[in-house]
């Protein structure tokens, strides 16, 4: 009786945990999060600066529509992208000390605005105060023959450093960074 009692305690445990551990996830992100980092290779873990975003997507939308040109745009999707340089660096031409900033664009037709602000976790733009700025940076944009519908960051290695180029559509903009 006493084995017979356990069991049933047992299975009763067993359906009611089960119940209390299942889930519904309601739909994913559709502009998931993504990370680039500089050196690129995941050999290399002494990195010098590294970019958490989301990644929207145009699908059938314009660029123009979805970052404004000469309105500060998140950089993104979702929260304003967050940007870290584990290194004192130059970042475009200006003197940035390590540490982690938001990062913000103001597109333009033949050039862009990038601002490292020192106010992090913000949701978008909505809350981007001017007077958080820490560096503000003019980039030409320049055009690609290839286009890509999903937002996207990469590191180009170059002499003394790496260019951060973010690419969307047929857009391309490409800030200097050096150690």
């Amino acid at each position: 009786m006493k084995k017979l009692c356990s069991l049933a305690l047992l299975v009763l445990a067993i359906v009611f945990s089960s119940e209390a551990l299942a889930q519904k996830f309601d739909g994913l992100d559709k502009s998931p999060m993504d990370m680039a980092a500089y050196p690129s290779s995941y050999r290399v873990a002494d990195k010098a600066v590294r970019i958490i975003y989301s990644r929207p997507q145009l699908k059938g939308r314009s660029l123009s529509e979805l970052a404004p040109a000469g309105k500060v745009w998140r950089t993104g999707a979702n929260e304003a992208a967050e940007i870290t340089f584990y290194k004192n660096v130059n970042f475009g031409g200006k003197a940035i000390s390590a540490g982690t900033y938001a990062l913000f664009t103001i597109p333009g037709k033949d050039e862009w605005t990038v601002v490292l602000n020192k106010n992090l976790n913000q949701w978008g733009a909505y809350s981007y105060d001017e007077t958080g700025d820490v560096a503000r940076v003019t980039v030409p944009a320049a055009s690609d023959s290839s286009s890509l519908d999903a937002f996207s960051i990469a590191f180009k290695e170059v002499d003394n450093g790496a260019h951060m180029v973010m690419g969307w559509d047929k857009t391309r903009v490409a800030v200097p960074i050096t150690m």
